[in-house]
């Protein structure tokens, strides 16, 4: 059992330590940049038509449209889910927020997330939850950052496969 103990806290550490954080803001941060056909225009295009496609409230989740600039701000939030001892799985009154900006030029684009926070009276950067140290820890923190760092992957592969040049069909009749 004690072996078995050290193999999920290595586990733990393991994901722990994949977390992003970049090195001047010490924030959990998921930033790249992406290579893709297209113009400014036609990839703030994509941007906002994957927008639209992938959250149930595309107007309420933006802050910041500026075609203009090729630029997209918004925020949304994730409800943590927790595992009861009977394995079954409930949602958490535990919800975190999250900035993601969407920034396009001609041939690439950068998105950016960040500012994750604990939806709290007051706020409470996710960064806390990387130290065990801190006096609010809980051991349930462990479980709820596997989650966020699943999710953000998951709207991440979806939106560089919205930001893609879609395929043109030939209409030879």
């Amino acid at each position: 059992m004690r072996a078995f103990s050290l193999f999920l806290l290595s586990v733990a550490t393991f994901v722990w330590a994949q977390l992003p954080v970049d090195s001047i803001t010490k924030k959990i941060t998921y930033k790249e940049v992406v290579q893709v056909e297209g113009n400014k225009d036609s990839l703030y295009n994509r941007a906002i038509a994957w927008i639209n496609f992938y959250f149930k409230n595309p107007q309420g989740v933006t802050q910041v449209r500026d075609p203009q600039n090729g630029l997209i701000i918004g925020q949304h939030r994730i409800r943590m889910v927790d595992t009861q001892k009977d394995g079954s799985k409930i949602n958490a009154n535990t919800v975190v927020e999250y900035t993601f900006k969407i920034e396009v030029k001609d041939g690439k684009y950068r998105y950016t997330f960040t500012d994750f926070e604990m939806k709290a009276t007051s706020k409470f950067p996710l960064e806390r939850w990387l130290n065990k140290a801190d006096p609010a820890y809980t051991p349930q923190w462990e479980t709820y950052i596997p989650q966020v760092d699943t999710h953000i992957k998951e709207v991440i592969a979806s939106l560089k496969k919205g930001m893609l040049p879609k395929k043109k069909v030939q209409d030879n009749w």
